[in-house]
């Protein structure tokens, strides 16, 4: 984890390595021992580094359509920043690509977690005008 902001309601966490939900079922460990901490405590917005995820093994959608029920409540969202273009095309070919937004801003770290985050809810908001 990054930065969480318990009064803005947002998470920036950096992703490194595989995300296998096919074997290991990854997001089954990343919901419940994190996610589910992070909501409790009234966090419905994620950003996802992911320029280092690169390899993605799909598995079953129940933790996501859970995770997403959850945030949606809320006006929430999941954001993956920035990942690698051969993990991407895996993502966008799987069953979870309804639950997640793809962005590209190869400067964020050059931004304050705050103004990262106004960035990627204004493009949030656009693709949802």
């Amino acid at each position: 984890m990054l930065f969480v902001d318990y009064e803005a309601n947002y998470a920036i966490i950096e992703m490194i390595g595989e995300w296998n939900d096919a074997i290991e079922n990854d997001i089954m460990s990343l919901k419940r021992n994190l996610i589910d901490y992070l909501t409790v405590k009234g966090i419905y917005k994620f950003v996802f580094i992911t320029e280092n995820v690169l390899n993605y093994h799909s598995g079953d959608t129940d933790y996501y359509e859970e995770w997403t029920e959850e945030i949606n409540e809320e006006n929430g969202w999941i954001v993956l920043l920035n990942m690698p273009e051969q993990t991407k095309y895996d993502f966008l070919h799987s069953k979870i690509k309804k639950y997640l937004f793809f962005y590209e801003n190869y400067e964020w770290r050059t931004y304050r977690p705050d103004v990262l985050f106004q960035w990627v809810d204004s493009q949030i908001w656009k693709r949802l005008m």
